[in-house]
């Protein structure tokens, strides 16, 4: 197919999806059928809400806090550092 052929072909094409009908009830119908594929099916419990909730809560509270520094100096028996190790350094 020539270059030519593709771009009339293209300029000719008429969109048959539901979601470019122009009645809205058409769209809004094909949207909710997608939404119902996406989404489980399974109802979620008051314990599973909650779960999420604590988790989001406790990720916010760790975001806020101040990095944590931490120094280990580890040193040999003639007084010299044998080790040292930080963390939390950016």
């Amino acid at each position: 197919m020539s270059e030519r052929n593709a771009l009339i072909e293209l300029a000719n094409f008429i969109g048959r999806s539901p979601l470019a009908s122009p009645d809205m009830s058409a769209r809004n119908k094909a949207l909710s059928g997608m939404t119902e594929r996406i989404m489980p099916k399974q109802r979620r419990s008051v314990g599973d809400l909650m779960n999420v909730v604590l988790t989001l809560s406790a990720r916010t509270r760790r975001m806020v806090q101040e990095p944590v520094k931490i120094d280990i100096d580890v040193f040999a028996p003639g007084g010299k550092r044998a080790l040292s190790m930080k963390f939390g350094e950016r």
